[in-house]
């Protein structure tokens, strides 16, 4: 959901300059050789995943497709470029009445992906592709770490819900991304009230240390705040002492209590003393919520513990130590001339360094057992083998520059809950590990 879907005003501003200079160079080079409107494939792909992990998470597909229908070189954004002599004036005449017109291919958003996986194919003129480099790359980079680290909290915080509250732990307009990309990978709720205002994402909220401090005593500030927000409230209990704080907290509030809050301490420990203390109190109802710089692995050791639910910050918005999905943006196949009927050959850097790529216009499709569990990712150029035509990953996303697929991201949500759960169960082992299935190339030389 985003505010157009709600029924609110939104700015559109161009996409245009979240690019790199060198995609405007090559432009001009490409228009001076008379190469630039050669039909060209670009795949978006990963070589390996972080050290560690046992899979991807695809997110920021719709944010992508928002920025390429934006992607726009206005009056402002050429006088920019003409007075930092950026390009000459033929090529800021062409970016005038630039509109991608090409086709865009790609996973779903929620799906799982592995190394090889093309998980984005950009397909068009040589010049209309090239300058959505660095903005695709940007936000399927960032959005798809965010994704991954949520899920993988999510997976270790089983049926326990979690709260996304990391908004001020990175950039402001990254902290909005990061809570789509977190919902997406299984969060429940966010504290950041733009990415629910922008994507209809649930938020919550209710007080910080700040609040306590303010009053005199610990009594007069829960007390105004049960006032405010009713008996249903979270309680914040580690501002001084937990224990006098909980029986405060009940004192005040009575054992209808919605919550208590720890952000601080041996959560495990203070977890259990915490609930063996509102259960003497009457507060059986009473949740317990546990915040402190939680990452997947801090979670995973509270499993045996009395929380009803985790508030993850820090952590989550970096990542959990891998803040970028390391893809990369690639020219796999292109014309051997301007003429639109013009064969497509396969390309591919093949210098030495661990850099390499696969050449050609490639498919993808998850090879399953008897079971339905995933046991290959099989990527390919040509024909796709008759056994795994069911399976394809990649679905239309854009034709001749209009967007045909737009998904509510609940769908999404629940696209990637499907998708984790038809791996194998080693997928979700915290322990370091290989991805749980291989990538498989089957080749064609044609490379159409």
């Amino acid at each position: 959901m985003n505010t157009a879907d709600l029924g609110l005003p939104v700015e559109v501003p161009s996409t245009a300059l979240f690019t790199d200079q060198y995609e405007l160079t090559m432009l001009q080079a490409a228009l001076k050789a008379g190469t630039a409107e050669r039909r060209s494939v670009f795949e978006v792909f990963t070589r390996r995943l972080p050290d560690g992990r046992r899979y991807g998470v695809v997110a920021g597909t719709g944010r992508v497709l928002d920025a390429v229908e934006n992607f726009r070189f206005d009056a402002d954004v050429l006088r920019f470029l003409r007075e930092r002599d950026v390009v000459d004036e033929d090529t800021l005449d062409w970016l005038a009445r630039y509109r991608f017109s090409g086709d865009i291919w790609g996973y779903p958003e929620g799906e799982v992906y592995f190394p090889g996986s093309p998980i984005m194919r950009v397909e068009g003129s040589f010049a209309e592709c090239v300058l959505l480099e660095t903005v695709i790359l940007s936000i399927l980079n960032h959005d798809s770490a965010i994704a991954a680290a949520a899920s993988r909290m999510s997976s270790a915080a089983g049926e326990r819900p979690l709260i996304e509250m990391g908004a001020r732990r990175t950039h402001e307009l990254a902290a909005v991304a990061a809570a789509r990309a977190a919902y997406i990978g299984g969060f429940t709720t966010t504290s950041d009230l733009a990415a629910g205002f922008r994507y209809g994402i649930p938020t919550v909220g209710t007080s910080a240390h700040a609040f306590t401090l303010l009053h005199d005593n610990e009594r007069d500030a829960f007390r105004a705040q049960v006032d405010s927000l009713g008996r249903g409230t979270t309680l914040l209990v580690d501002t001084y002492d937990v224990t006098e704080a909980v029986r405060l907290a009940v004192e005040v509030a009575g054992p209808e209590l919605g919550a208590v809050r720890i952000d601080s301490g041996d959560l495990l420990l203070v977890a259990h003393r915490v609930r063996r203390q509102l259960d003497e109190l009457g507060a059986t109802g009473t949740r317990i919520i546990v915040t402190s710089d939680l990452d997947e692995y801090a979670i995973a050791s509270l499993a045996a513990a009395p929380v009803d639910a985790y508030g993850v910050g820090t952590q989550l918005v970096t990542g959990s130590g891998h803040p970028t999905a390391s893809m990369v943006y690639k020219l796999v196949a292109r014309a051997e001339s301007d003429d639109p009927e013009s064969p497509l050959v396969p390309v591919a850097k093949k210098s030495t360094g661990g850099k390499t790529s696969v050449g050609g216009r490639k498919w993808a499709a998850r090879r399953r057992d008897a079971q339905g569990v995933a046991e290959a990712e099989v990527v390919g150029t040509g024909a796709v083998p008759a056994e795994l035509a069911d399976n394809r990953l990649l679905v239309e996303l854009v034709k001749g520059g209009a967007v045909v697929t737009r998904e509510p991201l609940d769908v999404v949500r629940d696209r990637h809950t499907a998708a984790r759960a038809g791996l194998p169960l080693s997928a979700t082992q915290l322990s370091r590990g290989e991805p749980v299935i291989p990538t498989e190339y089957v080749h064609d030389r044609s490379g159409n």
